[in-house]
This record gives C-alpha cells, sequence and structure tokens, in this order.
C-alpha cells in the first residue's frame, strides 16, 4: 500500500502517542541548576620557620622514592635560592645547615657531600630548594605575609623527581639579606640557568623529568657554587679562578658567571679586566632584552646615594652601558623602580625622574644615543622582591632597568 507524505506524518505521531513512555522521551528534561562550586582549599597555616622547614624536610627524607637505590645514598645540596630573585642570603645559609644536621641525625642511609663537580659526575642524588616571600592567601599585590618552603630531590641518574616537601613559613626571625656574592652584583642576576633550578623546584611532582637546562648545567652550577663561596668568604683570587673555569665549560656563558668575573676582578683591583667582564654582562643582558642595574638613590631624591664605596663604580658602569649600546646602534628604554614606601603618585613621578637622570648620563657619555633612549617609570607596580623592607634585601625594587627598543619610536613614557 502506498501512503503519502502525509499519512507517515500522522502514523508516526500515532505510535508517539500510543507507545508507552515514548512521547515523554522526546520531551527535554527540564535544565537542573549546577551544583554549587566547591569553597576553594584554605590557605596554609604558616608556622615558624624552624617548625616549617622541619616539617619540609622530614617529609622530603621520608618519602623519597629509593627503589633500587644502593645502601647508602650520596646527598648534595645545590645552595638554596630565593624563588623570585634567585639570591642565596642568610636565610637560605641556615636552611641548608639545619637539612645538613637533620640528615645526618635522622637519615643515615643519606651521605651528605660537597657539591662539587667531581661528586656531580657520578650522578647523585640531588637537593634544590626555593624560599620565597609569598601573600599567603594567594592576593596578588598583598602584602608578603609568609615565606613558601619548597624542597625537592632530584635522582641524577634516572634525572627524575624522587621526592617533594612543602611548607609555610612565619616571617618573623627570618634574615633575607643576600649573601655577599649577590649583595654586591651590580645587576639583577637571575638568568636562565637560575630560571631552570626553580622550574624544577617549584614546578614538578614526583615522578617527573628533572628540566633538561637544569640537567646539562648541573656540572657549571658546581663550579659556580666554588666562585660564589670564595667570593663569601673574601677569596678573590680562587674565585676568579672558579668563575673563570666555569666560563670554558659547556653552558657556561651565563650571567652569573660572567658577573662573578666582574665582581672578583674589581675585588683584586684589576680595573680594566673587571670593566671588559662588565661589558659582557652588559652585551648579556642587551642580547636577552633586559637588563637591571642596581643604582641606589638617596630616598626622594634624583642623586646617588652618599657613601662612596658604594657609588664608586657607578661612573664606569655608566660608561659602559653607554659605550655598548652605542656599539650595537640600538635603542634602549630607561625604566626607574621603586619600592612601595611613599604614596604611589610621588612614586610614579620619582621612578620617571630618575630614569631620566640615568637617560641623561647615557647621552652625556656617547653623543651619538641622543635620541634613541627613552626615559619612564613604573613607581612601586613592578616590585620584584615586594617585603618593603627597604634594606639591601629588596634593593632590587629600586632598580633600573635598560630594555632593548624599536628605534624610531617610543615605547611609552618620556621620550627625548
Amino acid at each position: 500500500m502506498k501512503m503519502s507524505r502525509g499519512s507517515l506524518g500522522l502514523m508516526l505521531c500515532v505510535i508517539c502517542s500510543t507507545v508507552p513512555g515514548l512521547a515523554q522521551a522526546q520531551t527535554p528534561a527540564p535544565a537542573q541548576a549546577p551544583p554549587p562550586a566547591a569553597s576553594p582549599p584554605p590557605p596554609p597555616t604558616p608556622v615558624p620557620l624552624d617548625a616549617a622547614l622541619l616539617k619540609a624536610a622530614n617529609d622530603l627524607f621520608s618519602k623519597a622514592n629509593l627503589n633500587g637505590a644502593p645502601d647508602k645514598v650520596t646527598l648534595v645540596i645545590d645552595p638554596l635560592i630565593d624563588g623570585v630573585t634567585g639570591a642565596q642570603s642568610k636565610a637560605t645559609h641556615l636552611e641548608e645547615k639545619r637539612i645538613t644536621d637533620l640528615v645526618k641525625s635522622s637519615y643515615p642511609r643519606f651521605e651528605v657531600a660537597r657539591f662539587s663537580s667531581d661528586v656531580v659526575s657520578k650522578a647523585p642524588v640531588v637537593l634544590i630548594g626555593t624560599f620565597t616571600a609569598v601573600n599567603n592567601a594567594g592576593v596578588a599585590g598583598g602584602a608578603k605575609d609568609a615565606y613558601r618552603i619548597c624542597l625537592a630531590l632530584a635522582d641524577m641518574k634516572t634525572k627524575t623527581i624522587i621526592s617533594k616537601g612543602v611548607a609555610r613559613a612565619l616571617p618573623e626571625g627570618i634574615d633575607p639579606t643576600p649573601a655577599a656574592f649577590f649583595n654586591d652584583s651590580p645587576v639583577f642576576a637571575k638568568d636562565a640557568s637560575t630560571d631552570s633550578y626553580i622550574k624544577t623546584c617549584q614546578g614538578t611532582k614526583v615522578g617527573d623529568t628533572v628540566d633538561q637546562a637544569y640537567a646539562d648545567r648541573i656540572v657549571v652550577a658546581s663550579l659556580v657554587n666554588d666562585g660564589i663561596e670564595a667570593y663569601d668568604a673574601g677569596r678573590y683570587r680562587d674565585a676568579l679562578d672558579a668563575y673563570q673555569s666555569a666560563a670554558k665549560t659547556p653552558g657556561g656563558q651565563q650571567l652569573r658567571v660572567f658577573n662573578g668575573i666582574y665582581l672578583a676582578n674589581a675585588k683584586l683591583r684589576r680595573t680594566r679586566a673587571a670593566m671588559d667582564a662588565f661589558g659582557k654582562v652588559v652585551d648579556y643582558g642587551l642580547s636577552s632584552d633586559k637588563l637591571a642595574v642596581k643604582f641606589l638613590f638617596k630616598p626622594g631624591s634624583t642623586l646617588f646615594v652618599s657613601d662612596r664605596n658604594l657609588r664608586a663604580p657607578y661612573d664606569a658602569w655608566l660608561e659602559k652601558i653607554a659605550e655598548r649600546t652605542a656599539a650595537k646602534q640600538g635603542c634602549l628604554e630607561v625604566v626607574g623602580h621603586t619600592s612601595a614606601t611613599g604614596l604611589p603618585a610621588v612614586n610614579d613621578r620619582l621612578s620617571v625622574l630618575r630614569a631620566d637622570y640615568i637617560k641623561d648620563r647615557l647621552e652625556d657619555n656617547e653623543k651619538s644615543l641622543r635620541g634613541r633612549l627613552v626615559a619612564s617609570g613604573k613607581g612601586s607596580r613592578e616590585m620584584i622582591v615586594g617585603t618593603g623592607r627597604d634594606d639591601a634585601s629588596d634593593v632590587l625594587d629600586r632598580r633600573v632597568e635598560f630594555k632593548v627598543s624599536p628605534c624610531g619610536g617610543a615605547p611609552g613614557g618620556r621620550s627625548t
């Protein structure tokens, strides 16, 4: 029997109405309200430093995956650093001592060895760690009211993370003053190698692979550590030897190495060699599009600090920055920064004036730079440390940055 299209439609409708449940199945169910969003977990409760470090370290060693490891495991500590600046400090040195003492007293399976190129070449277990000022509630721009401890064990034979330990510490009693090498450094010495260290600690979980850049440069890191230890102890000739050895090692062309060669030569009163090294520091910064230099100004002023020892190298730094920029026929944005002390509007204006002062000094050194420099200020909006101590520990918040910019147009701020 041949049915028309209309008859077929009618039959389908009859079927829909006579088959139990079929008509209802074709009707969309009423939309249900989504379940209420789960409340975020409360922030960790910070505790005194000793308790926080003990928790993180005990978690680290007691939970270490040592399956297949020998009865005795060689452990080296790649010095702990600030997770933002990359600097070692009195606080990180204290942490290392406490960790070493804990291992010797409570975890005899680990044998602590010196972080040296000889030991590193045998692929030991390496402890790395960061110590970072944070806002405990995670509020962007909020007060730094806690320190985050991150510890990790890396098995360099398998190049994997075998344990982690974390905790939060209260800021009371913590001395974040940078160690001598980092305190004396003219520039912000964080570079790609330091970034890979931080990534390996903070950006991994147990079982993850160690960041390749960290694994590739760990021998250089041990030589750099030799140089830092010698410099901090006042053994500047030994420090220079270590930095020069690092520079000749694959992966040794690092900002920390050039910085170390400059500092050691400056302490040994080898002015020409020191400034040659500072030129490499400048070239490194310009090639990476950012060079942050620690010029210290009088509070509320565009004049450098009165301390002659501190400001003594500033003229030579400015001359070298101008010379290397002119040689590259580059253009720069000179950016001033301040700490949060004072009114924001005042800090904004002061940061611009300080940048303008530096710009004028560079142009005085190299007339060819006129028209190729721009001065701008960020006030306290781009602090690196942000603790508000206004001392040696947060001097980077009062820095001047040199950023490579396109020639022929100002990227912002005050142009020439």
